[in-house]
């Protein structure tokens, strides 16, 4: 945490003083920005995107002297009609600029094409933008990361075992995506079956049920994957309510506090990391330039990291 802090005090230098240097050939600034942050859902992973916002907010207010409001606002459920009615609701009030993590892209499309009609600059993080829409979007090669994860499981099974998969919200582009690319994984290996799939809505608590009854109706389970970050923690601690640390190797995804707890206590032999924290940070960076008139570009890649027990604290 303290390095990425670091690389994000080192950004909040450069792009700034980038785009100032731009403000003679026609970009425009304000004494105040007011932008939007939405997320798929009341969720720790999108916690750590609010802070990245907010360091970008300071970033900006540090070298440009402009206030700048970060208005966090999520669903209480994974409903794209909850996500909607917010954008729609920000609409109305004339933010400089709205990120959103897209729960549904078809169900998105009509809010962002309001957004769109009235000049609001848009960026989608954690996501993918609607077929033919042209949107600033942010994120990591979604999968690439279920591939590390899922090739891992693999190497840890020695190519043999059931394994199950955990969906996360089916309809959202980056859950989708990661789901395909782990069955992608499997079918390259004839010694691994996938037996069940979960579908969790980004939710703990679901995460655990659905994997505690896919363990028990599958005993001769041997390995998990998840497609979302809730599902890992649930399906950590759905195998340490059935005692079978040893017997099932899960391999996460992201880098939650409860997500490094079960690297570190063995629950968990290792995880796929996004970095919320950076798509946060770039969201708000990208939708100020685009407030401001500077280019921005159209896809921006902010990583995977892989964490085992070696590397889980460095």
């Amino acid at each position: 945490m303290k390095k990425l802090t670091a690389l994000l005090a080192g950004l909040a230098i450069a792009m700034p003083l980038a785009a100032a240097a731009q403000d003679a050939a026609g970009t425009a600034t304000k004494d105040s920005y007011r932008f939007l942050i939405v997320p798929k859902v009341v969720h720790p992973w999108f916690d750590k995107v609010n802070d990245g916002a907010q360091m970008a907010a300071e970033a900006l207010k540090a070298q440009t002297g402009a206030d700048i409001e970060i208005v966090y606002s999520a669903p209480q459920t994974a409903d794209v009609v909850q996500q909607v009615q917010i954008v729609e609701s920000a609409i109305s009030t004339r933010p400089d600029g709205i990120a959103i993590d897209l729960l549904d892209p078809s169900g998105n499309r009509g809010s962002l094409e309001a957004a769109q009609s009235q000049d609001i600059p848009l960026v989608i993080f954690d996501s993918i933008p609607p077929e033919g829409m042209a949107i600033p979007y942010i994120g990591s090669d979604f999968c690439e990361q279920a591939k590390i994860a899922s090739r891992r499981l693999v190497e840890v099974l020695g190519g043999e075992g059931e394994v199950a998969i955990m969906m996360g919200v089916p309809t959202a582009p980056n859950h989708s995506i990661r789901a395909e690319c782990h069955r992608e994984v499997f079918a390259e290996h004839e010694g691994i079956k996938v037996v069940a799939e979960g579908i969790d809505n980004d939710s703990i608590e679901i995460a655990q049920q659905q994997a505690a009854a896919i363990m028990q109706a599958h005993p001769n389970l041997k390995g998990w994957v998840a497609s979302d970050a809730a599902g890992p923690i649930g399906i950590g601690q759905a195998i340490i309510e059935a005692g079978k640390q040893d017997q099932v190797t899960l391999v996460g995804l992201d880098n939650l506090p409860e997500m490094l707890d079960m690297i570190r206590s063995g629950v968990a032999d290792s995880s796929s990391a996004s970095q919320p924290e950076l798509q946060g940070y770039w969201s708000v960076m990208l939708l100020w330039a685009q407030a401001t008139g500077a280019p921005v570009p159209q896809y921006l890649d902010t990583g995977n990291a892989f964490l085992t027990k070696d590397n889980v604290d460095g």
